[in-house]
């Protein structure tokens, strides 16, 4: 689920309370002395300078600039928000929720705020609480996805099990990525044993054939689910008659012989694929096609393997490993082509992030403010290697 992981001190109230004291009278008569336009220049200045200590990874001084803005404007809904990750950041979740609660006492639809007020809870491990909370999120937006995926861990956390599978079930109708997501997120331990989330499996081994992953290796890669969960899916995605085996198909000169599997030609045609998967024949055309195919998609592979890594390396806050692996992303030498000619708008994107991320001094710090960030990035940059993936292999 969609969480923040930030460095943590402690003592964040008493040290920003004393800072405020020290400061405010720099600002305090801004309204009087220079009107409602240096006020609000003032809260301005006041909120970056609070967003560039979050970079740092200062959370207490961040803190001390939301508090001073926060006097000249007590509406600013974002100083509220940001104030309230910090304490997040903090550990201080009871003071995360009094901010959150503050800016919905602004915004009462404001559905960041109620699903970081439910994480909040969650990390309390008042998955009641937390859920309320992000009922509030799917009332105002039904179609909220996250929200409903949200809820299904917290309903699994809290053991309440068939809510749970209904909840996971709407997320995934939203957006089929919630299913992938699923089956690698320990929240969801306790309803993997139900039937329905078996299904679930099966729907992302089936969403895995259809991006062109046909054997189990191809399928255990782009998943992270292991190899006896994928052959048993597979097994009874077989017995439905919604996927074709060939067995032992040459995978090339230096490759050996494995399953290939594929969405069944009636299935495909029923769910609107404009050209099915067709197995390979002996046919010279189809073999010299066939190894221009495993060509194209084996440096997409490699590709994806590289972003999985970047993803896994953001997730785990090793700043070394992320720099290491973005450096490989955009280097020409290495992906930096590929990723300039087919998406050079992430490119440029990952390349801004490396320059913040390689300072030796603050890194670290950009690393855990900008999380979260980085890995909308990696998702989105994931997502357009998966449609060249399945345009490879059209």
């Amino acid at each position: 689920m969609g969480r923040f992981f930030w460095g943590s001190s402690k003592g964040a109230t008493k040290k920003s309370s004393e800072r405020q004291d020290e400061g405010s009278d720099e600002y305090e008569g801004s309204k009087d002395q220079g009107g409602q336009r240096q006020t609000s220049a003032a809260v301005q200045d006041l909120f970056k300078k609070g967003l560039n200590k979050m970079a740092d990874e200062n959370l207490d001084e961040a803190i001390q600039y939301f508090d001073l803005a926060l006097r000249l404007d007590p509406n600013l809904i974002d100083a509220w928000i940001k104030r309230g990750y910090c304490f997040f950041h903090l550990n201080n979740y009871s003071q995360a929720i009094i901010s959150y609660d503050k800016a919905l006492a602004i915004e009462p639809n404001n559905t960041e705020a109620w699903n970081l007020k439910a994480l909040a809870f969650y990390k309390m491990k008042n998955y009641d609480k937390a859920i309320e909370c992000v009922n509030r999120v799917i009332d105002i937006d039904p179609n909220d996805g996250m929200g409903w995926y949200n809820k299904a861990c917290y309903l699994s956390l809290a053991g309440r099990v068939e809510e749970a599978i209904d909840a996971l079930k709407r997320a995934i109708e939203i957006d089929i990525a919630y299913a992938r997501k699923a089956v690698k997120d320990r929240d969801l331990d306790n309803i993997k044993h139900d039937i329905v989330f078996k299904r679930i499996i099966e729907v992302v081994v089936l969403e895995a054939i259809r991006m062109g992953h046909s054997n189990v290796g191809k399928i255990i890669w782009v998943t992270g689910m292991n190899r006896q969960e994928i052959e048993e899916a597979l097994n009874s995605l077989l017995l439905k008659g919604l996927v074709v085996k060939k067995t032992g198909i040459q995978l090339g000169l230096t490759m050996g012989k494995e399953d290939q599997y594929e969405l069944a030609p009636e299935f495909a045609s029923r769910i609107g694929l404009e050209k099915p998967q067709t197995m390979h024949t002996d046919t010279d055309e189809n073999r010299n096609r066939s190894k221009e195919v495993l060509e194209r998609v084996h440096v997409f592979k490699e590709l994806s393997e590289e972003i999985d890594k970047t993803r896994s390396s953001v997730e785990k806050g090793d700043v070394d490993a992320v720099v290491e692996h973005i450096s490989r992303l955009v280097e020409p030498r290495f992906f930096g082509s590929i990723l300039i000619e087919h998406v050079p708008d992430l490119h440029r994107d990952l390349r801004l992030y490396l320059i913040r991320l390689k300072d030796a001094d603050r890194g670290k710090n950009y690393l855990n403010a900008n999380k979260k960030d980085i890995l909308e990035l990696i998702a989105e940059l994931e997502a357009k290697v998966d449609e060249k993936v399945r345009k490879s292999i059209a």
